[in-house]
């Protein structure tokens, strides 16, 4: 494999950047991912929380159920560290999005040669379509389906960071939960207007055991990184 993670090309790692453009630590961290897009396996996704706007900028790409998947993720850790900006390796390990030499550590630990479950996605003209293969789930793990924006700059006007402009990469712009996996074999259809809002250049689909532990596979569709 000679380039970032995208559809058809096998993933190693998927790293999760809760990010807002209301935090003037932040910066690094989104440049950070931009780098980490680019790497081999890796499969890079930022998320926008929305529990800084009350500083004075409301972010334009946070959504509540964004801060809720982070939250989730420090309930299930047993930490319950919930800061910005935060990396989370495989939907397990956490670390400052912005420490260079421990994310790079992390990511070579958390490599998968292979992963327990084994996804595909795919599209109709009307349709997004995620096919689970048969296998052996630990328990019940939830498939989550999410459309992303491959690139989106902003200009920030108030709060921290009134008058930059920053760049971001692989934008979460939804995260719908499209079912339940007890092991079996599974295609799940969902209609593609509903999920693939304006914006949207790629999709996602992580399965993951429970509702926020760690990742179990991992498939993506359409532009990433372009």
């Amino acid at each position: 494999m000679n380039g970032p993670a995208q559809a058809g090309q096998a993933i190693e790692t998927v790293v999760e950047l809760f990010s807002s453009q209301g935090c003037k630590s932040c910066p690094p961290a989104d440049r950070l991912l931009t780098e980490l897009r680019s790497r081999p396996g890796v499969l890079a996704l930022t998320f926008h929380v929305d529990y800084w706007d009350y500083l004075g900028w409301k972010d334009t790409l946070a959504s509540p159920e964004f801060s809720q998947r982070q939250y989730d993720y420090a309930k299930a850790r047993g930490d319950m560290e919930v800061f910005t900006p935060q990396m989370i390796v495989n939907g397990e390990k956490q670390m400052v999005g912005s420490q260079r030499s421990e994310v790079f550590a992390v990511l070579e630990q958390s490599r998968k040669a292979t992963w327990p479950a084994a996804l595909t996605v795919s599209e109709t003209p009307k349709e997004m379509v995620v096919e689970i293969a048969a296998g052996s789930a630990p328990e019940e793990a939830t498939l989550w389906v999410m459309p992303v924006m491959a690139h989106a700059t902003v200009k920030i006007e108030k709060g921290e960071m009134a008058g930059s402009e920053v760049a971001y990469t692989n934008v979460v712009r939804k995260l719908v939960p499209a079912g339940v996996w007890r092991g079996e074999a599974a295609r799940i259809e969902l209609p593609r207007a509903a999920v693939m809002g304006a914006g949207a250049t790629g999709c996602v689909a992580l399965l993951q055991k429970g509702k926020s532990g760690p990742l179990l596979g991992c498939a993506c569709w359409g532009s990433l990184t372009s």
